[in-house]
This record gives C-alpha cells, sequence and structure tokens, in this order.
C-alpha cells in the first residue's frame, strides 16, 4: 500500500466492525499498520487506533443532530491528504457502505482521479441482533430482512426513503440510528400493518462491554425501551422470539477472548 506512480497517495475505505475491536477484519487492520492518516469515525473502536502507530490521527465523529465537522470538510481532508501522496485510512464504524457515507466519499474521490480501495466490516445490522441472541433470519421464522435507516425512518413521507412497503413484506426490519425515531417508526409500522404483537428488541451498544438489550412488542417496546441511548440497533420480528432461547453473551460467563464484548473504552 504505497503511493502510486504520479505521486498521488491512496485512500483505504475501511469498515471498523460493530464495536468490538476483535471484530474489524484482518485486511482491515493491514490497512491501518501502513497508513499515514487515520481519518476516523466516533463508532470506530479506539483501541483500533494502536495499530496505526505511525499514522497522523484525525477525529471526525460526529452524533445525532451533532455533525462538529461538515461532510464536505472531511471530503477535502480525504482528497488533501491523498494528493499530498499519503495512504490515507478513513475508519468508519461497521461497514463503510452500509449508512456510512463511504459511497458519498467514493464518489468523491472517484471524481478526482483519486485511487480508492473499500474493505468491507461487519455491520450491526447483523452483528447487533447476532450478539443478543437473535438471528435476523430462520427457516421457520424469516426468509428475508431489510435494514433501515433509523434518522429518516420517522419520515413516512420522504420520498427518497419509502420504507413503510419493505415493512409490509420483509420478515425482519432492522433499524440503525433509530433509538430517537423509535415512537415514530412504532407507529408507521402499526399503520404499515404491523399487528401490536409483534416482537421487538432494541439492542444498545452492540457487542461492547456496555451492551443492554430490551425486549417487548410494537404495542409496549416505546415504553420499556425509554432508557436506552444510542448507539442502538432495533430488531423488529418473530426472530426476536428467538432470544430467550439463544441469548449467549450478556449473562453467560465465556472464556476471555471467545466472543466476550471488548472493554468500553473512553
Amino acid at each position: 500500500m504505497k503511493a502510486t506512480r504520479d505521486g498521488r497517495g491512496i485512500v483505504y475505505l475501511v469498515g471498523a466492525g460493530p464495536g468490538d475491536p476483535g471484530l474489524i477484519t484482518v485486511r482491515g487492520v493491514e490497512c491501518l499498520r501502513q497508513a499515514d492518516v487515520v481519518i476516523y469515525d466516533r463508532l470506530a473502536n479506539a483501541a483500533l487506533l494502536a495499530y496505526a502507530s505511525n499514522a497522523e490521527l484525525i477525529d471526525v465523529g460526529k452524533e445525532a443532530e451533532r455533525h462538529t465537522i461538515p461532510q464536505a470538510c472531511i471530503n477535502a481532508m480525504l482528497l488533501e491528504h491523498a494528493l499530498a501522496g499519503k495512504v490515507v485510512v478513513r475508519l468508519k464504524g461497521g461497514d463503510p457502505f452500509v449508512f456510512g457515507r463511504g459511497g458519498e466519499e467514493a464518489e468523491v474521490l472517484a471524481e478526482a482521479g483519486i485511487p480508492f480501495v473499500i474493505v468491507p466490516g461487519i455491520s450491526s445490522a447483523v452483528a447487533g441482533p447476532a450478539y443478543a441472541g437473535i438471528p435476523v433470519t430462520h427457516r421457520d421464522l424469516a426468509c428475508s430482512f431489510t435494514v433501515i435507516t433509523g434518522h429518516r425512518a420517522g419520515h413516512v413521507k420522504d420520498p427518497a426513503c419509502d420504507w413503510r412497503r419493505q415493512a409490509r413484506t420483509a420478515d425482519t426490519l432492522v433499524f440503525l440510528m433509530g433509538v430517537h425515531s423509535l415512537p415514530a417508526i412504532v407507529e408507521s409500522l402499526l399503520e404499515a400493518g404491523r399487528p401490536p404483537s409483534t416482537p421487538v428488541a432494541v439492542v444498545q451498544e452492540a457487542t461492547c462491554a456496555g451492551q443492554r438489550t430490551v425486549t417487548g412488542t410494537l404495542a409496549d417496546i416505546v415504553e420499556i425501551a425509554g432508557g436506552v441511548r444510542s448507539p442502538a440497533v432495533i430488531v423488529v420480528g418473530e426472530v426476536v422470539r428467538l432470544r430467550e432461547k439463544l441469548r449467549w453473551c450478556e449473562e453467560d460467563p465465556l472464556p476471555q477472548g471467545i466472543g466476550r464484548p471488548a472493554p468500553a473504552l473512553a
């Protein structure tokens, strides 16, 4: 992973995984070790930065309703460092192409003629439910699942995000970044025809030491999950019922390093 022959650098859009630093890919670690610059998000576990011991580290973390560094500035940083001939790692929580704006950043790089590589990561859309003991598909219960952005799920009239069609057809629905929109999500699902008895789980800080899961139904989950904070994954569907049988990591003692959520970091 070196600069190109014409002196331009290269950008690696790397998925950091869902939170547990042990869930990053081997390729992702290789990129971090050879990086000159790492531009990282809030949801990328800070422990992963230890792999980039020789790199300049730039925090561009965002939170709901609090984007301290605009996306345009992040795009400009990527171009600036790549044009200076550096190996740049853009480290994103989860997978860079699953609600991570990786597609937007790749477009900017492509338009500028900057070489880039996509390094997929494990998305919390599947890892969050898995660590809560909920399979998103199951031969007897669910043959399909849909992943929906919670930021816009409350805007049911948004023509660019018409997810209620999937709400009526997909067996399992997974909402990311949807804690603040939970009341609107539930209301919309009920309007779309999902029964009030539909099981729902909300997994807070999935795969990390602070993981906590609450379960209920569309009829009562808003009240039950009132104390849950982001980041959290919302799972809707019959597969949630399997949690009581398959829960494996929140209470049971596990050997160190075998499936144990990573310690929380400041």
